[in-house]
């Protein structure tokens, strides 16, 4: 090399030692993407580096959102599919309605007890920290009432809720994109293929373990973008929110990053108590997941990765993660819950309004029942938001407070969701090992 040349050799070193350290490594790269995302965001935000007009940015934004976006269109198109046969698969590998009786038994109180304590520790450090106190006066007389266009879904007692999880028909839930009636429908299928003679349920199953599998063929196409979409993403979200409008936040941000922090906390010592397993192992091998969700801020974008995770790098038998994934992606939305509690509050101490203790009991068993089900969409959690501050007597204006700051914490509540279905994952695989007289059924035998 010339002496010319030298003085940049250490720089290429560098470079070729990180090439080597991603090849192959999936949380390596889409790491390196979030950083760039979130870099090259902010020199182009105009209340950034403003490298860019406002206008300019904006439509700049939109391009560089494109992989993220073919990517998401990738993931949504297979989704249903997935989750369908997934589902009705898991129920058919348990092979006895007995076992599936037993994982049932455990798995949807193991959902709402974490649930129940991810809301308590959002309302416990709401309480402490107070963060509306740290809100000006005067914000309040910018807000938008335009957000006041987002209403709270119609209330529906509790018999009609519980109608609503069957399905009249597939096609109207699947275009609807009602994951909770798919999943239900999905169970019910799965448990009448059991019942049936394995003669009569072969055909089917073989056919629903080739939807899976190019479903999963899709998603392996689509994983390929994934380093691209983590960084389209987020140099666009970067481009349009800015800094100024995390930083003007921050105590409310604050409180909802360390509940979310604490939850993931909670899950560590149940993977180390009940599902006796390395924490740190853990986190190693969910990491990739953890990443994409952030990235993404959907449930449902990252279950086939989830999916694969949790028999690949968990080891945990596919007639669980099979049933627990897409299951938990639908009702098991731990950080959702955490993060709406402590949304609420805030917005109650913002406008002043004083909750009883039985009032506070009330919007946390609120907040555990409207996070059951919740579309696992990205934004999704400001819209449910809205039925918790109605409850509560808090503008629906209210929400523009929050708006500038919500895709931040939708990206870290949705890394936390996953996390809980991983840990859910590694729990029911621990309580229900596998018994020496429960086959389960072979749909490939002649």
């Amino acid at each position: 090399m010339t002496q010319a040349h030298a003085w940049y050799e250490p720089f290429d070193n560098s470079l070729k030692a990180i090439k080597i350290m991603i090849r192959g490594q999936l949380w390596a790269q889409i790491i390196v993407a979030l950083i760039a995302g979130v870099g090259l965001g902010s020199m182009l935000s105009p209340q950034g580096g403003g490298w860019l007009a406002a206008d300019t940015a904006v439509t700049v934004a939109e391009w560089v959102k494109l992989p993220g976006s073919i990517f998401l269109a990738l993931i949504q198109m297979v989704v249903i599919p997935l989750v369908m046969s997934s589902i009705m698969l898991g129920v058919a590998t348990a092979g006895d309605p007995a076992y599936l009786k037993r994982i049932g038994l455990r798995i949807f109180p193991y959902f709402v007890l974490t649930t129940c304590l991810a809301v308590t520790i959002g309302a416990a450090l709401a309480v402490w920290i107070n963060p509306g106190q740290f809100i000006d006066g005067a914000l309040l007389a910018v807000v938008d009432p335009g957000v006041q266009t987002i209403q709270p879904d119609s209330g529906l007692s509790v018999p009609e809720r519980l109608v609503s999880l069957f399905p009249k028909s597939m096609a109207q839930a699947s275009i609807d994109q009602s994951m909770l009636q798919l999943v239900v429908y999905s169970i019910i299928m799965g448990v009448a293929l059991i019942a049936l003679p394995e003669r009569k349920a072969k055909l089917l199953l073989q056919v629903l373990d080739s939807v899976q599998s190019i479903a999963m063929k899709v998603v392996s196409w689509a994983m390929m973008l994934a380093p691209y979409a983590v960084f389209g993403l987020l140099c666009e979200i970067t481009i349009k929110i800015g800094w100024d409008a995390l930083l003007g936040m921050s105590v409310y941000v604050f409180t909802v990053i360390s509940g979310l922090l604490i939850l993931l906390f909670c899950y560590l010592v149940i993977v180390k108590v009940f599902a006796r397993r390395s924490p740190l192992a853990f986190l190693k091998s969910i990491r990739s997941v953890q990443l994409l969700a952030f990235s993404t801020s959907s449930s449902a974008a990252v279950m086939p990765l989830s999916l694969r995770t949790s028999e690949q790098e968990l080891k945990v038998k596919p007639a669980i993660g099979q049933f627990v994934v897409p299951l938990g992606a639908t009702i098991n939305m731990d950080g959702t819950a955490l993060y709406q509690t402590v949304a609420a509050l805030f917005l109650v101490q913002v406008f002043g309004i004083d909750l009883s203790f039985g009032e506070m009991i009330l919007l946390m068993l609120t907040t555990v029942g409207a996070s059951i089900g919740a579309p696992s969409t990205p934004g999704v959690g400001i819209v449910i938001l809205a039925t918790l501050l109605a409850s509560v007597g808090v503008p629906g204006s209210g929400i523009a407070l929050i708006l500038g700051v919500d895709r931040i914490l939708d990206m870290s509540r949705t890394a936390i969701n996953v996390s809980g279905d991983m840990t859910a994952c590694c729990v029911m695989d621990r309580w229900l090992p596998v018994v020496d007289d429960q086959q389960p059924l072979d749909y490939w035998k002649s």
